[in-house]
C-alpha cells in the first residue's frame, strides 16, 4: 500500500497521470540497447544495409490522445544538431502499430505522413554514421498528441516535425538502439 501510495504522490508531484505512467514503445525488429540489424541500416552514403523500417508497437497512450506522431534521432550525428532519420505524423488516434517495412510502400495507417529526413527525402532513413566513429544512438519515440493532424507537408524537414510534435505532446515513450562501422 505504501509503494502505491508513493507512486501516486510522485505521479501528482510531477505532474503524471497512470495513463501517461504506462506508455511503452516496442519492436520486433529493435531491441532497447543492442546494436541496430542490417535491415534497418541505410543503403547509400556508403553503408549497405536494406533500409526496412522496422515495425513499432505502442501501447498506454492517454486519454485525449488525437494522433501519434513517430521521430527516429541520433544524437551523435557529428553535425552540431543530430540526424533525423524519420518522422511520421498524423497517424490516427486508434492506431497502435507500424508494420515492417511500411515506409514508402504505403502501408503506413490511413492518413500518415512521412515527413523529409536530413538524407533529403521523404521516408524511413536507416543508420549510417561515419566509419571510425564510435556507435551512435538512434531514438525512436512515438508522440501521443492533442491535435488530430499537424499542419505540414511530406517535405516538412524533421526539427520542423519535431517543433510541432513537442508542442503538442501528451505523452511519449522510446526505445534506443546502437549502430557503428
Amino acid at each position: 500500500m505504501r509503494l502505491i501510495t508513493a507512486a501516486l504522490l510522485a505521479a501528482s508531484v510531477f505532474g503524471a497521470t497512470a495513463a501517461q505512467a504506462e506508455m511503452k514503445l516496442t519492436s520486433k525488429d529493435l531491441t532497447s540497447g543492442k546494436t541496430m540489424a542490417d535491415a534497418q541500416v541505410f543503403n547509400s552514403f556508403g553503408c549497405t544495409g536494406k533500409n526496412i523500417s522496422p515495425e513499432l508497437t505502442w501501447s498506454g497512450a492517454p486519454e485525449g490522445t488525437k494522433s501519434f506522431a513517430v521521430m527516429v534521432y541520433d544524437p551523435d550525428a557529428p553535425t552540431g544538431s543530430g540526424w533525423w532519420h524519420w518522422s511520421v505524423f498524423n497517424i490516427p488516434a486508434d492506431a497502435s502499430k507500424i508494420a515492417t517495412g511500411a515506409s514508402g510502400d504505403k502501408k503506413l495507417p490511413a492518413g500518415a505522413v512521412e515527413g523529409r529526413t536530413d538524407f533529403g527525402t521523404s521516408g524511413y532513413g536507416g543508420a549510417c554514421p561515419p566509419v571510425g566513429d564510435a556507435p551512435h544512438h538512434y531514438q525512436f519515440t512515438v508522440y501521443a498528441l492533442s491535435v488530430d493532424k499537424l499542419p505540414l507537408p511530406d517535405t516538412a524537414p524533421g526539427a520542423m516535425v519535431g517543433y510541432y510534435v513537442r508542442a503538442n505532446t501528451l505523452d511519449k515513450a522510446s526505445l534506443e538502439v546502437t549502430y557503428g562501422r
